[in-house]
């Protein structure tokens, strides 16, 4: 039986028990009951007839077209709806995109900011900053020690993780290591925002936390010390200094009977090893040896 004979006895409520099970699978059978069922919420008039197949048929095949009019352009809704999470993921990567600087043991580089700012950074150290919209957010995240000199008239902010330092056209340097954070500023005004601790810092001044204390000092300097290729300290634990030796020498320290938190006040150079250790060793009394190329073992004065 062809297509439309048996959708006019469908119609006409004629179908045998099989005719109505064979009918009932056929792929339009759900489509062509929505009709029916639609047309059953209209209330017609006195003078309306209901509709013969012929009018049904035709109905039929006007509610298909307009399905097929509706569903060429949906491949071109689904390139659109790829194109435009594509480009909003590409601006969301392209302007946040993060630029980040390392230095490794016992190198330092220098690096000009966007603003043409000048920032020099220590042995492992990393910055990272937001270069495409640097005008708008003049932020850098530092970790590590950086020597800041900032371009006049421009302003910014340096966050660590123990505070936040607010610069305005100055010259300053800024260490952030594990229980040591410590602000020096050589030319301008620095803020500096600590937890609760807030300070204005002028040419001349040294902002410190060290191991939870607080202290604010004066300095000479014009400039870090590491700029010029030696680190100095001022009552500083003995394992804090030995950490920043291994951090300009590819070395490797370990130490018998000593006393690590002992306070050590001094320098050394960052261009000659044997130096270096005699600057920290000699003044304590300690002695040291090779254990091997890389290897160096500090021994306590009752050694």
């Amino acid at each position: 039986m062809d297509q439309d004979t048996l959708l006019k006895k469908w119609l006409n409520n004629e179908l045998s028990e099989s005719e109505k099970e064979h009918f009932s699978k056929q792929d339009d059978f759900i489509f062509n009951q929505k009709i029916i069922d639609s047309a059953k919420l209209f209330k017609a008039s006195n003078h309306i007839k209901i509709k013969d197949f012929e009018a049904f048929k035709k109905e039929y095949q006007n509610q298909k077209t307009t399905k097929r009019n509706i569903d060429w352009y949906k491949p071109f809704l689904r390139i659109a709806a790829i194109l435009v999470i594509a480009l909003g993921v590409y601006f969301s990567v392209f302007y946040n995109s993060t630029t980040s600087i390392n230095t490794q043991i016992g190198e330092k580089t220098t690096i000009e900011l966007p603003d043409h700012s000048e920032v020099i950074l220590n042995a492992l150290t990393t910055i990272s900053f937001k270069e495409k919209n640097w005008s708008e957010n003049r932020a850098l995240n530092l970790k590590g020690e950086a020597y800041f000199k900032v371009a006049k008239g421009k302003t910014f902010n340096v966050i660590t993780t123990t505070g936040t330092i607010t610069v305005v056209g100055t010259e300053f340097n800024v260490k952030n290591r594990e229980n040591y954070f410590e602000v020096q500023c050589y030319e301008g005004i620095v803020k500096v925002v600590s937890d609760t601790i807030i300070r204005q810092l002028v040419a001349g001044n040294t902002f410190k936390i060290y191991k939870g204390h607080f202290s604010q000092t004066q300095t000479t300097l014009k400039s870090p010390n590491w700029s010029n290729n030696k680190s100095s300290f001022e009552n500083i634990e003995l394992s804090d200094v030995l950490d920043e030796l291994e951090r300009q020498y590819n070395i490797q320290i370990t130490t018998e009977k000593l006393n690590l938190k002992r306070l050590f006040s001094g320098a050394f150079t960052h261009n000659n090893i044997e130096n270096a250790l005699i600057s920290i060793t000699k003044p304590m009394n300690l002695s040291y040896k090779w254990s091997s190329k890389n290897s160096i073992v500090i021994y306590g004065a009752q050694h």
